[in-house]
């Protein structure tokens, strides 16, 4: 194929007759050729041209695109959408306070299809809070395009929304994912709404933010299916608060705190902890798509205070604890957020014996406590009082030592122990 056209036809009679013809020809049979040794050679058709197939879109009303500003034109700005013709929206919605084209040839924006009128593809990027036709409306609410409106006010059994100029209704029930709290949150504010109601000739319109919320969480929790994994920690927000624990949206789905997650001390009300809108930082304890169930954890994103407890609660050492709750065998004490030490009924009552620990102690009481054994692995501390004396350790000590064992004064009333009541028969 080297020397162009005059090098095929050379010494080939046949093939010069033919380009005697004219230039054109004897071009024509060079370009043909070409094509026939880059097809043999499994080279693709559309290399030899240096060019890209194109695939022309079929659009319907309602479809989300990204388009590309073509141009503009008075009131119009063009879009190319990778469609057969091109696109048009109207410049008012993409204009600033000041009245400035907030687009240029080149930028991209997500657009849907309103409607095709006259051959035309009319797109918007959502029909926003200023003037728009009842005819735009209409055509929203076939394609089930979201609108921005405003809450006007609250009125019975819902809110009074604006919509481009037009007035609609939103229910309570259609407001939020989440049961409503307080209705004067969503007054003056603005949403995206789906109509889902249109009669009367704009005259009847219902909308419903809770349709556009339900389709987006669908789409995040799509995504959170193929990325989330149990053990991982992620960020999220409290939207609300029960009895029982609390649920995080962690970005399109809910999960539950359970009151033992909460803390690695007992918690009573979970309000103590949390509290609706805070931003937490949750670990992932178990994933059940099927069943709609996330389980998560914010304890263990904070130190595990049984990791230093040998350290900061060494045997002997006294410290001041509080009662957090009464037991038949004893007082749990509390020593910090999440380490209760057990004062065993046995240590209390100063040598006097009694039934329940009631009897000397009451939850929230403050008492100075001694450190008599830590089992860390077990998260178990025994505690004793902090002037608890054992006094058949002490006896045997002052014997060992020669001294004559010490007076302790009997409760009143008291016939003393059984072993008194030997000693004094002996003596006898």
């Amino acid at each position: 194929m080297v020397g162009g056209p005059d090098g095929l036809k050379a010494g080939n009679p046949d093939l010069e007759a033919m380009c005697s013809s004219g230039p054109w020809f004897s071009h024509l049979i060079y370009f043909l050729l070409q094509i026939v040794v880059r097809i043999m050679s499994d080279e693709r058709f559309e290399d030899l041209f240096q060019e890209k197939t194109v695939t022309k879109q079929k659009l319907f009303p309602g479809d989300k695109v990204e388009a590309v500003v073509a141009g503009t034109s008075g009131e119009n700005v063009f879009l190319d959408v990778g469609a057969k013709s091109e696109g048009v929206i109207s410049a008012a919605e993409l204009r600033n306070e000041d009245g400035e084209l907030t687009v240029k040839p080149g930028d991209t924006l997500a657009v849907f299809l309103l409607a095709v009128r006259n051959g035309e593809m009319v797109f918007t990027t959502r029909i926003g809070s200023g003037q728009a036709s009842v005819q735009e409306l209409e055509d929203a609410f076939h394609s089930g395009i979201p609108v921005e409106g405003r809450v006007t006010g609250e009125i019975k059994g819902g809110f009074q929304v604006t919509v481009a100029g037009q007035r609609g209704f939103c229910p309570y029930s259609q407001m939020d994912i989440r049961r409503i709290e307080n209705p004067d949150e969503y007054v003056d504010k603005t949403f995206s709404f789906k109509i889902i109601e249109f009669g009367n000739r704009g005259r009847n319109i219902i909308l419903s933010a809770r349709a556009v919320m339900e389709e987006e969480r669908a789409r995040q929790r799509e995504a959170l299916e193929q990325s989330l994994e149990e053990g991982m920690q992620v960020e999220g927000t409290v939207s609300s608060i029960r009895e029982f624990g609390a649920f995080v949206d962690i970005g399109g789905v809910d999960g539950l705190i359970p009151i033992s997650e909460l803390a690695w001390g007992q918690v009573e009300r979970v309000e103590d902890i949390l509290e609706q809108g805070q931003k937490v930082q949750v670990v992932v304890k178990k994933l059940d798509w099927e069943r709609d169930r996330i389980s998560l954890s914010l304890k263990e994103t904070l130190e595990n205070p049984w990791e230093r407890v040998e350290e900061k609660y060494p045997v002997g050492s006294v410290h001041v604890g509080r009662v957090s709750r009464l037991a038949n065998f004893g007082a749990f004490i509390s020593l910090e957020p999440g380490v209760d030490g057990l004062l065993h009924i046995s240590k209390l009552g100063a040598g006097r014996r009694i039934n329940h620990p009631r009897e000397v102690l009451e939850p929230g009481q403050e008492i100075t406590v001694k450190i008599d054994g830590v089992e860390r692995e077990k998260q178990r501390i025994s505690l004793v009082p902090e002037d608890f004396t054992d006094s058949a350790g002490t006896e045997k000590k002052e014997k060992e030592s020669g001294r004559e064992p010490s007076f302790r004064p009997q409760a009143p009333g008291s016939m003393g122990t059984l072993g008194d009541l030997l000693k004094a028969q002996l003596k006898k």
